[in-house]
């Protein structure tokens, strides 16, 4: 492993130590420790969306000709980000709005970052004995799908305010309730496609 490679493992690998240490101080703070948010996330619609969607990167991975990506990588990065994503995209929204701390955002970052990509690197790293090449191109590729997952897992029917982003009212979570998935579907369509048409491009 070059010089570069090795700096930047080391730099990451720095950050989500630092992170961690921030979320052990800060668990009961951070709204991905509350029931709320898991109530939130385990609701039937999201639990069968996330199952499409981490077995079609699974199914398809063989055929991508990319030797990067298998059903193993796939399968714990779909994980990490159903876990994670929409938490930190709610997280980092409500820091821009002054609702959310500086602290929370850098956790929320990390946990990106890790989800999306520095999770892929060390599973290629230990799988093949080097740093991966599609280390850059895998951050953006990634990102797209985790930032489109966080807000497809956030939209929620809610009473007086029609669907929305959840992070973007009082309380988030929210509490834990029904949301008229026969409208929220609308709007996940959207979400949905971007995340097909992105795995379809690998194939492609």
């Amino acid at each position: 492993m070059n010089d570069f490679f090795a700096a930047y493992l080391f730099c990451w690998i720095s950050a989500c130590l630092v992170a961690v240490g921030i979320f052990v101080r800060r668990a009961g703070g951070l709204e991905i420790t509350r029931r709320a948010y898991w109530r939130f996330l385990l609701r039937p619609w999201k639990l069968i969306t996330f199952a499409i969607a981490s077995l079609g990167l699974m199914g398809i991975a063989p055929y991508t000709g990319d030797m990067t990506w298998d059903a193993f990588d796939a399968a714990f990065m779909s994980a990490l980000t159903f876990a994670t994503a929409p938490w930190a995209v709610g997280v980092l929204y409500r820091t821009l709005r002054g609702q959310a701390s500086l602290a929370a955002a850098y956790v929320a970052a990390c946990a990106w970052m890790f989800s999306a990509s520095w999770s892929y690197d060390l599973y290629l790293l230990l799988r093949d004995g080097a740093y991966p090449e599609t280390w850059a191109a895998n951050i953006g590729a990634s990102s797209i799908l985790y930032c489109a997952a966080g807000l497809l897992w956030n939209l929620e029917d809610r009473e007086g305010w029609g669907v929305i982003f959840a992070f973007m009212a009082e309380p988030w979570p929210p509490d834990a309730r029904a949301d008229g998935f026969a409208r929220v579907v609308w709007f996940a369509l959207p979400f949905m496609l971007l995340a097909g048409i992105a795995i379809l491009s690998f194939v492609w």
